[in-house]
């Protein structure tokens, strides 16, 4: 019998590539009884006009619960919410909140239309990651900022929609590409010297820190926060990454196996949106469909686990305050 909090362990040892035996967000439904049983829940979910966003939405969609998605491009989302409604019979309808991450006054406008459109909000999905303009070093400003701008402002309608049965959710996608730099406080912006692994590791070690400050001081309000290393696939982000470097992951058969479909790299977001496992359960760190452990071999891609600093009580603190004065936000009580 399976460690419940790593329920799929056994699908994870021998990889081979995308369609091999790891779940995918449908299975982690299915596993969880799920499928039509959160009628009532509302779900927001950043980044939903493509790659894993489009697969998150699917699934919770399937879930029976009122599903949001945030969008850049309003013209591709109409097409993804064709495109789900056709795949349903038209039974559930996805909504879309303009978003453009690239700009925190256009995340804090989405926040307000979100708030006017709907006064609950069980699961947020923090997903999408892109390149930002607005002064902020690109993958510190959307990958962390922008995102914790639209989590600070919905704070109010996580916890109040809280239920004993279903405390309310954020889940927060970071890699284990985060153990290549925690945030680098004399230079957040890497205006002395740029490296873009450094600047992403970063990024995502802040993704971490985000939720797990969350979950510290919101946790006793009912509102709990993971966040979650989804493993590899060809996502649009990493179609931005240098020629040489997709020619060398492609050449490499060990990477071709930790290779997923879509739907694969979506499960382990679903599951901690979703898992009744999870219930109550908070500031951890999610790969293979369960509660990850510490990277044993660091320096390897192929390793999921997290790196010590990722769990940092005062850099945490420290990462939110720096974060509401650089986004210039107040939080609602």
């Amino acid at each position: 019998m399976s460690n419940q909090l790593k329920p799929y362990a056994d699908r994870y040892v021998a990889l081979n590539g995308p369609g091999d035996a790891r779940p995918t967000a449908l299975q982690v439904l299915k596993d969880n009884n799920l499928v039509n049983q959160l009628t009532g829940k509302v779900a927001l979910v950043t980044g939903g006009t493509s790659g894993l966003g489009v697969e998150v939405a699917r699934a919770l969609l399937d879930t029976g619960a009122q599903v949001f998605i945030t969008a850049r491009n309003l013209e591709k989302a109409q097409a993804v919410v064709d495109n789900l409604a056709k795949a349903s019979q038209g039974s559930r309808k996805l909504r879309v909140v303009e978003m453009d991450l690239n700009s925190i006054e256009s995340v804090k406008k989405a926040a307000k239309d979100f708030l006017s459109k709907s006064d609950k909000l069980n699961i947020l999905v923090n997903n999408a990651g892109t390149k930002t303009n607005d002064g902020f070093e690109a993958q510190f400003g959307v990958n962390h900022l922008a995102h914790f701008t639209l989590t600070a402002l919905l704070l109010p309608a996580l916890p109040s929609s809280s239920t004993p049965d279903f405390n309310s959710r954020v889940v927060s996608v970071t890699s284990n590409g985060h153990r290549y730099s925690p945030p680098n406080w004399g230079d957040i912006n890497l205006e002395k010297a740029y490296d873009p692994w450094m600047a992403y590791g970063q990024s995502k070690t802040a993704n971490i820190w985000l939720t797990n400050y969350i979950d510290r001081v919101y946790g006793s309000r009912g509102l709990h926060a993971n966040a979650v290393h989804p493993g590899g696939s060809l996502t649009a982000l990493q179609k931005n990454l240098p020629a040489e470097m997709m020619q060398q992951w492609g050449s490499d058969p060990a990477m071709g196996a930790i290779m997923q479909l879509p739907e694969q790299a979506a499960a382990t977001i679903v599951w901690g949106a979703v898992a009744k496992v999870m219930e109550g359960r908070g500031g951890k760190y999610l790969c293979n469909c369960g509660v990850g452990d510490e990277a044993t071999d660091v320096m390897s891609i192929l390793d999921p686990g997290y790196a010590p600093h990722a769990f940092d009580v005062e850099g945490e603190n420290r990462l939110w305050e720096l974060s509401l004065k650089l986004a210039d936000v107040k939080i609602e009580e």
